[in-house]
């Protein structure tokens, strides 16, 4: 079946792909060649701005769990070895103090379905069967539809340089936003005293990259959604926190 023709998928489609290929030839004046990667990039600052009152949220979120943190660490040495008990008495903490654990995921929640189009676009040849102009558009030389493992294994190879560029950005740019949330949140970091505490810093210190890995294995197009959006959050969240702090 092909996923592309549903009733629900095929309309929107069809309409991010209208948008990609409208917003690609506005930009090819003046961006040439570069006009559909720039087409993403933009598109991917358009969705950043609509979602800025989630962000203002998360930021909230995060600051409210800050003030919560160290009756946090209070509960997980009280009942570090109990986890349902722990989960419990947090939840009543955050019912008592009216703050939600789950407004931090907000923003990424609402991407989801955008990063999943993009991905779509530029993973089909057909789209409810006509031909997907979009998967003709490159980036110095890279299909925006090529991954750094399709590229890797074709005679585009020497171009690989132009994907491992864009993971690089992305890994300094995850890095950064992480050491920033723990400048931001120090006693968020799980004590390593705590049973399970150090398992949990471990996953904390590398779970963050897991995007990075997803950009290596998704079309360039959807790798420059990522990184876009990255860069995003690491400026966003550096001047909400100054605003709402």
């Amino acid at each position: 079946m092909d996923l592309t023709t549903l009733p629900v998928i095929a309309p929107l489609l069809h309409g991010g792909a209208g948008l990609v290929a409208a917003t690609t030839a506005a930009l090819t004046p003046l961006a040439g060649g570069l006009a559909a990667a720039a087409a993403v990039v933009l598109l991917t600052l358009a969705v950043r701005a609509v979602l800025l009152p989630l962000a203002v949220l998360q930021v909230r979120a995060e600051r409210d769990r800050r003030r919560l943190a160290p009756q946090i660490t209070a509960l997980r040495k009280r009942y570090g070895k109990d986890a349902e008990r722990l989960q419990r008495a947090m939840q009543e903490l955050y019912t008592n103090e009216k703050v939600s654990p789950l407004a931090g995921c907000l923003p990424v929640l609402a991407q989801a379905p955008v990063l999943s189009l993009v991905y779509t676009l530029f993973t089909h040849a057909t789209i409810d069967g006509a031909t997907n102009t979009l998967l003709a558009a490159t980036l110095a030389g890279v299909p925006l539809g090529h991954s750094l493992v399709a590229v890797l294994t074709s005679p585009l190879w020497a171009h690989a340089w132009v994907v491992l560029l864009l993971l690089a950005v992305l890994a300094v740019v995850v890095e950064a936003t992480r050491r920033a949330n723990l400048r931001w949140n120090p006693a968020a970091v799980p004590d390593a005293g705590v049973p399970g505490g150090a398992a949990m810093a471990s996953i904390g210190r590398f779970a963050p990259f897991v995007t990075v890995v997803f950009a290596a294995i998704a079309p360039l197009a959807a790798a420059l959604y990522v990184v876009t959006s990255a860069g995003w959050t690491l400026g966003e969240r550096a001047v909400l926190r100054r605003v709402i702090a």
